[in-house]
């Protein structure tokens, strides 16, 4: 038997070429394969589970169907890639009542890493591609300014992340549609732990997967800030010792390949810029900018923290936005800024206009001061938006000072920066980094230098403002209490420690601290033009007989809706337990998937059935 290419449609995408027939169930072709029971079974798995553990099973039961062969010798795959997976994915299977595959079996097809074994879900992980040879005389300080495929870009955090472990480290925020990783890299003197009174602070790129720039400067960045800690830039050294710093450099990995493929130089609108699923990931949040402006003409709402709506969640949400969601649900973060890439300017909220019907018209948010504040803290220090040319990239904003509100440019809802808004703490701008969305590979060392000190600039734009700590007469701390800015028809609230961060424009503030239980307290605090570093403010809360107000009630008990599918959303696809969907065989001839095989006549697949 000799290596063939893979001729199979479920299996297309697995990180080898060549397999061999018979395979390891003695399935002498493909075509035998193509109309086995086994087979059907991967192509419907990902439909039968929900999603679940996918695209991981498929690739499992693929390295078994159409196992790795090199040199006309059959690799088998490895057996602890399968135990881990059945461990956290055997919940899903019992849930639908179904038997774990024969042909899954750890012990019966799969081999230990002693004997020689290939891991088939490298590939998820970025694991795969041939790394360039470079030359070990490289300075500490080296960047390689060129384009990242998705290992590469895992690669090169894991190397940065690994090469400054003190203060580093890489995490997944769920996975693709197609099961990529969304690998973040975080900086932070503890990395993995929020840390009392120190900001959190993001960056997104590669939201739309045809905008390549953000990505690639958030790779670059990454490396930027390991060695120039290492060298003891002080400048680095402050933000990262006085700042929890997270990169996502690249949300939309699925759309980042098909954009590509197509090959760096192309300019194209269209092609890569959405989801596997073909979903706008930045039109795919929920619209809390109508409600909003719903609340915004009656006394004392609030237009923060607004829950989501039931409606949203019988649309088609992506697991990107739901995995961005979970994500700003556990960590407080206080700044953000999403990198796109078709212009070259710096816009701000909201993005949807008052008016539906007006598709361009300024639309403030109650933080308006702050937000042109943050806004021109990049424009401003990036030299060719802050460049007074109008004969240039972005010249349609030179009399705006490269900045503009959002809705103002062009209205559009279901906005990341929108929700940040009004659902978090976070404020969050939008940065258009350039007039090419995939530009040529000889640009990017210009590109990273014009947007270097920028994207320094804006990170230190988090210590703006007050921060503080919210507590009982005890000492023990408040969450969840709401901090006010009289008028700012905006609160921010403080953190499972009781600490909290508003970012506010100099000037002089009547801020207040309240709390279910307590009484309110005011303080007057004025904050100086040139202060740079957020002033001290904490609030010690007294209780008080009886509950407060029913509006402060209604906004304490309610910060999220009482059905909340987000909850019960796992990012990575892999749950522990799985709550129940179907029922058991009892009162029943057959499982409801049974139908999935009907065309197989006698060849279906009993093993399926629990006995």
């Amino acid at each position: 038997a000799k290596c063939v290419d893979i001729a199979l449609s479920s299996c297309t995408d697995v990180a080898y070429t060549q397999t061999m027939y018979p395979n390891f169930l003695d399935q002498k072709s493909r075509e035998v394969i193509e109309y086995s029971s086994e087979y059907i079974l991967i192509s419907v798995l990902h439909n039968l589970l929900q999603g679940e553990c996918n695209p991981d099973l498929r690739l499992l039961g693929c390295s078994v169907l159409a196992p790795q062969c090199e040199k006309d010798k059959v690799i088998k795959p490895c057996r602890h890639v399968c135990e881990n997976l059945k461990k956290s994915c055997l919940p899903a299977f019992d849930a639908i009542d179904m038997a774990w595959p024969y042909f899954l079996d750890c012990d019966r097809f799969f081999a230990g890493e002693e004997e020689g074994c290939f891991d088939p879900l490298a590939k998820l992980r970025g694991e795969v591609d041939v790394e360039e040879d470079l030359p070990s005389d490289l300075p500490a300080t080296f960047i390689q300014f060129k384009h990242h495929s998705y290992s590469q870009m895992v690669r090169t955090l894991k190397k940065t992340a690994s090469k400054c472990s003190h203060i580093a480290t890489t995490y997944s925020i769920g996975r693709s549609f197609e099961g990529k990783d969304l690998f973040v890299i975080e900086f932070s003197t503890k990395p993995g732990h929020h840390e009392l009174l120190k900001p959190e602070f993001k960056y997104i790129g590669n939201m739309h997967g045809n905008e390549v720039v953000g990505k690639e400067l958030l790779v670059y960045l990454a490396q930027y800030l390991c060695s120039e800690y290492l060298l003891g830039n002080p400048r680095i050294q402050t933000l990262i010792n006085n700042t929890r710093i997270h990169l996502l450099p690249s949300l939309n990995p699925d759309g980042y390949e098909l954009a590509a493929e197509e090959g760096a130089g192309y300019n194209g609108w269209i092609i890569g810029r959405q989801t596997a699923q073909n979903l706008d990931l930045n039109r795919n949040f929920p619209d809390l900018t109508s409600e909003a402006y719903r609340r915004a003409g009656i006394r004392g709402a609030r237009l923060d923290h607004i829950p989501i709506p039931q409606s949203y969640w019988w649309g088609k949400v992506a697991p990107e936005t739901k995995a961005v969601m979970k994500w700003l649900r556990s960590i407080p973060f206080v700044l953000s800024a999403s990198l796109h890439g078709g212009e070259l300017v710096v816009t701000y909220p909201y993005d949807y206009s008052r008016h539906p019907m007006e598709e361009k018209m300024f639309s403030p948010t109650p933080d308006e001061k702050m937000f042109k504040m943050l806004a021109k803290a990049y424009a401003d220090a990036h030299p060719v938006i802050s460049d007074r040319s109008e004969l240039r990239c972005g010249g349609n904003f030179v009399r705006r000072g490269g900045i503009i509100n959002g809705a103002e440019w062009y209205s559009f809802t279901g906005g990341m920066a929108d929700f940040n808004y009004l659902h978090t703490n976070c404020f969050e701008v939008t940065v258009e980094v350039g007039c090419e969305k995939f530009p040529l590979e000889e640009e990017l060392f210009t590109i990273w230098h014009e947007n270097r000190d920028a994207l320094l600039n804006y990170m230190e734009m988090v210590h703006r403002g007050i921060k503080g700590i919210v507590s009982d007469k005890f000492g023990n701390p408040i969450k969840n209490a709401r901090i006010s800015v009289r008028g700012i028809q905006h609160d921010v609230t403080t953190a499972v420690d009781g600490d909290y961060w508003r970012l506010l424009p100099p000037g002089t503030y009547v801020i207040s601290a309240q709390a279910a239980g307590y009484s309110r307290v005011m303080k007057r605090v004025t904050i100086p033009a040139k202060m740079k570093q957020a002033g001290r403010v904490d609030f010690v809360l007294r209780p008080v007989e009886g509950w407060p107000n029913k509006l402060l009630r209604r906004s304490m008990e309610d910060m999220y809706d009482p059905y909340d599918p987000l909850e019960l959303f796992d990012p990575h696809a892999q749950r522990g337990e799985h709550e129940a969907r179907g029922g058991s065989l009892s009162g029943r001839e057959k499982p409801w998937w049974w139908s999935y095989f009907s065309s197989l006549g006698l060849h279906k697949p009993l093993w399926l059935l629990k006995q």
